[in-house]
C-alpha cells in the first residue's frame, strides 16, 4: 500500500472508531453485514474473519423489552469473481435485559450469502440473506426463586447494498435493510419492571427495516478492516478484520 493512502485510511480508521464506538447504542437489526463485494480472490478462494458487534433492539408483546448483547465471533467464506460469497460464523454472545436480566456464554451460528453486480470502476451493486440462530437458552434467577429463561432467539435480515470503490481500494458501502426477529420468554412469577405476569411468551422485533453503512479497508498482505453501522430505531455498531488466502 502506498504510503500517502496508508496515511490517509489510518486518519479514516481512528476517525470511524471513535464515531462508531462513542456513540449511543440503540435499537438495531442483528449482524454485521459487510461490504457487498466478496473480498476473497477473483478466481476463487477462502477468507477468514474474526468480529465483535454491539447489539442492542427491542422486542414487543405485552410490553417493549430492550435486549443489549455484546458478541465476539469467527467467520469463515468462500466467494469468488467478485460477483458472490457465502459465509458461516460461531460466536460466544451474552444477554442483558434492562437491569433485572443478564446471562453469558451462549452460542449462536450465523448462515449468509450475498451477490454483487459491477456497475463500472467504481460502483457497483449487491444484495444479501443473512440468518442467526442461538445454540442454547438464555437464563436467570432475577431474585430469589424468580427466574426469567430466553428460548430459541433467531432472525434473519436481508437487503440491498450500494458500493463506491475508493482509492487504494477501499470500498464506501451503504443500503436498507429488512429483519425478522422471535424469541419465547417464560417467567416463573409476574416481574413488574418488564410488565408480564407469570408464563410463557412469544417476542417479536418492533423495528422492521433500518439502514446500514460501512467501509472495507485494505491493511496490509491479504488483511482488511470492515467497520459498520446499523440505524433502526437509534445507532449500533460494529468491526471485524479479515484475511484472504
Amino acid at each position: 500500500m502506498k504510503r500517502h493512502c496508508l496515511i490517509k485510511y489510518l486518519a479514516i480508521i481512528v476517525l470511524t472508531f471513535l464515531f462508531c464506538f462513542t456513540s449511543p447504542p440503540a435499537a438495531t437489526a442483528v449482524g454485521l453485514f459487510g461490504a457487498p463485494q466478496t473480498v476473497s480472490r477473483d478466481d476463487g478462494g477462502l477468507n477468514t474473519a474474526i468480529g465483535y458487534r454491539y447489539y442492542e433492539d427491542v422486542y414487543n408483546d405485552a410490553a417493549d423489552i430492550r435486549f443489549r448483547q455484546n458478541e465476539v465471533y469467527s467467520q469463515v467464506a468462500y466467494g469468488a469473481k467478485n460477483t458472490w460469497e457465502a459465509y458461516a460464523r460461531i460466536g460466544v454472545a451474552d444477554l442483558k435485559i434492562e437491569d433485572v436480566f443478564k446471562d453469558n456464554e451462549t452460542f449462536f451460528a450465523t448462515l449468509g450469502a450475498k451477490g454483487f453486480y459491477t456497475l463500472n470502476d467504481q460502483f457497483g451493486i449487491g444484495a444479501f440473506v443473512q440468518g442467526t440462530y442461538y445454540l442454547s437458552d438464555f437464563n436467570d434467577t432475577v431474585s430469589r426463586n424468580k427466574k426469567i429463561a430466553i428460548d430459541h432467539l433467531w432472525d434473519v435480515n436481508c437487503g440491498i447494498g450500494f458500493q463506491m470503490t475508493l482509492a487504494c481500494g477501499t470500498r464506501l458501502y451503504a443500503g436498507p435493510y429488512v429483519y425478522y426477529s422471535e424469541a419465547e420468554m417464560s417467567l416463573s412469577s409476574r416481574k413488574a419492571t418488564l410488565g408480564y405476569k407469570a408464563g410463557d411468551f412469544s417476542l417479536e422485533n418492533k423495528s422492521l427495516a433500518g439502514g446500514f453503512a460501512g467501509l472495507d479497508i485494505p491493511l496490509t498482505k491479504g488483511f482488511r478492516l470492515n467497520v459498520e453501522g446499523q440505524y433502526a430505531d437509534s445507532f449500533s455498531a460494529g468491526a471485524a478484520i479479515s484475511y484472504s488466502y
